[in-house]
């Protein structure tokens, strides 16, 4: 096994239009090579495989609605007041006359950070709500 802090050389074998469609990928994420490309994969599947298994998550609940849409606004608070447990911040942006942007910081268990955000997007004038997740940063 080799020392957890320590920068490790390893090999990969790869058919060639795989590698050619990951070089292009690297391009258009932005990485400056290989070696961060592979390693962004594999810290986002570790983030995928703990929220799965119900680990602890840090992310954001982002969605947008219409506050002109009756009682939305009582209900989303409702809702992130039952939640308070789990929630670090929340931040409301007003987007136009009709449309407000709200951006809710989670930190918990994947299992409550999943009920939260579904409890928030199923609420009637809410019209696009996405849930992103990261590591909480102790893994």
């Amino acid at each position: 096994m080799t020392n957890a802090n320590k920068l490790v050389r390893f090999g990969v074998s790869l058919d060639g239009q795989l590698l050619r469609r990951f070089d292009a990928f690297i391009g258009a994420e932005g990485y400056t090579n290989r070696s961060q490309a592979i390693a962004g994969l594999i810290r986002k599947e570790f983030v995928s495989d703990i929220f799965a298994k119900g680990g602890s998550v840090a992310g954001a609940v982002t969605m947008v609605y219409d506050h002109h849409k009756r009682k939305v606004v009582n209900k989303l608070l409702e809702i992130q007041h039952a939640h308070r447990g789990i929630i670090i911040s929340a931040q409301h942006v007003h987007l136009d006359h009709d449309n407000c942007l709200e951006i809710v910081a989670v930190k918990g268990s994947a299992a409550k950070v999943k009920a939260l955000a579904d409890s928030l997007k199923s609420v009637k004038g809410v019209k696009h709500a996405t849930l992103s997740v990261s590591g909480d940063g102790k893994q």
